[in-house]
């Protein structure tokens, strides 16, 4: 899809300071290899369960233009399964198939005309696969409603409740074909333009599966000890490193911690918890990592997370310090006084929003003017803008 000039917005940015606009660290530009974000506020993975065999439609053109509109550095597209199988739901994006690299690359183009750097979340569900979306029904769905109860796969046969699908072990021939499914997917992400790559690592999905000894109950060389359950993640992440362009950022989301005590911060140690989370994290910067994107749990039922404003933000912060590498912080972060606090006091280097762009596309926008920043808006809405500073007149 070619973007009309008049319709683009990627010579001056939306959220990017105006000239003698107040000094903030939030809506400073940040550069990772040649790519530099006009900003710090990145639109994280959003599964919108909108897809047809796996390929994008105008629906995400619109969801995701309209964010991109106004102003973030960084949208990262949804959990995209690098599998059929690998997909939540039968309506998850996928790019298994070159059929979807097209659409997608539709998708990249509208985010990019509007000047945020367009990424991808590479994705592969494991042990929570062919499930129904929130509005149709979380619960397993059957091959004749287009799922696939009978072909969900994990580290172990060991299901994540009685909810969902009974688990097959893969074997080690499987993971390595699965671990090109990634390649592969990589390289067409590569091809339909996007300019920053993630590896979901986090929630209860495939990868957080072999990392977690809450899910990984395996006897071979990718299970038991912490160096196994991290070794299959590790090959995978590398194997993607490898034929990922050097020049082009790289980011990984992790659980920080399955939160098995119900404590941000408390020890699980032969689950997961924040301390191996850094350890890991040492690894992923050894195999050339740019980013960890800090989220937590999804691995377990029945945990009540302590969830409130800022909840995960230490793991980010600990990350960064003892691993020595970026991080981008999340969870309940619905204000720009709170994404600014976080860069300010050293905690991470980006601040990833989700729900909130749900509720609030122009959350960037919001954010500045929260903050006092004059920033740049969309040419089609600047006049939305300037209203603002009309006197309203008196009754």
């Amino acid at each position: 899809m070619k973007v009309e000039s008049a319709a683009r917005n990627d010579k001056i940015k939306p959220g990017t300071p105006e000239e003698n606009a107040k000094k903030t660290l939030l809506f400073s530009p940040i550069t990772t290899k040649s790519v530099t974000a006009h900003n710090r506020i990145v639109v994280a993975p959003m599964c919108q369960y909108s897809s047809e065999d796996g390929a994008l439609n105008n629906y995400h053109v619109a969801h995701y233009g309209s964010m991109a509109l106004k102003g973030p550095g960084i949208i990262f597209i949804e959990a995209t399964g690098v599998e059929a199988r690998g997909r939540i739901s039968p309506e998850d994006s996928g790019l298994w198939d070159e059929k979807q690299v097209a659409p997608l690359a539709t998708v990249v183009q509208m985010i990019a005309s509007q000047g945020t750097i367009p990424g991808i979340q590479l994705a592969h569900a494991g042990r929570k696969a062919s499930m129904g979306s929130p509005f149709k029904g979380y619960q397993l769905v059957p091959p004749e409603q287009g799922g696939w109860p009978d072909d969900v796969v994990g580290p172990s046969d060991v299901p994540f409740d009685e909810k969902h699908g009974k688990v097959r072990a893969l074997t080690v021939s499987e993971l390595q074909d699965i671990k090109q499914a990634w390649v592969d997917a990589a390289l067409r992400a590569l091809r339909a333009g996007v300019e920053a790559v993630q590896i979901h690592g986090a929630h209860g999905y495939l990868l957080h599966n072999f990392l977690s000894g809450n899910s990984n109950f395996r006897t071979d060389q990718y299970g038991g000890s912490l160096e196994n359950r991290m070794r299959y993640p590790l090959e995978v992440i590398k194997a993607v490193r490898d034929v990922w362009p050097q020049d082009k950022p790289f980011w990984v989301r992790i659980s920080a911690s399955d939160v098995k005590t119900g404590e941000v911060m408390g020890e699980d140690p032969n689950g997961w918890d924040i301390y191996q989370a850094i350890e890991f994290s040492k690894e992923l910067k050894k195999i050339g990592v740019d980013v960890i994107d800090c989220s937590s749990g999804g691995n377990l039922p029945g945990i009540r997370y302590p969830a409130k404003p800022l909840w995960q933000v230490p793991y980010a912060e600990a990350i960064k310090k003892e691993a020595g590498i970026p991080t981008g912080a999340v969870g309940l972060i619905t204000k720009g006084v709170e994404g600014e606090a976080i860069l300010q006091q050293g905690q991470a280097d980006f601040v990833c929003v989700a729900r909130e762009f749900l509720r609030d596309t122009g959350f960037v926008l919001t954010a500045a003017h929260d903050l006092g920043v004059s920033v740049k808006w969309p040419n089609q809405y600047e006049r939305s803008n300037n209203e603002r500073y009309i006197p309203k007149a008196k009754h």
